[in-house]
């Protein structure tokens, strides 16, 4: 495990406040998930933060590979396919369909005109 994938580090916590805000119903990449929390290029580590992850409150299952493959999912792929299907996710063997409708696509907050970046 490294020191990104670790359950406490700072990056992990991150990963995980990200993955809590995917809706029912839609999935982000293992990327997408990176970026949003910081490291575009850590699409490995946040797998390993999925794989290892337990806790109930987070929905590891709306977390997928590029191009829509499904990745793991603690070993039951069948499992995290059956959780996206009852979510009404399009899923055809190992592939999400439809991933340009099913994605999840962060809205960005408007600055405030007030504050400068």
């Amino acid at each position: 495990m490294t020191r990104d994938s670790s359950p406490d580090s700072s990056f992990a916590k991150r990963v995980l406040s990200v993955v809590r805000r995917i809706p029912p119903g839609r999935v982000a990449t293992y990327g997408d998930v990176a970026a949003l929390a910081g490291r575009a290029r850590a699409a490995r580590a946040v797998g390993n933060i999925m794989r290892d992850c337990r806790r109930p409150d987070v929905p590891c299952h709306r977390v997928i590979a590029a191009g829509g493959r499904l990745g793991g999912y603690g070993g039951s792929e069948a499992l995290k396919r059956s959780l996206l299907v009852a979510e009404g996710i399009p899923v055809s063997w190992k592939r999400v369909r439809e991933l340009d409708r099913v994605r999840w696509k962060v809205k960005r907050q408007k600055a405030d005109p007030g504050t400068r970046d």
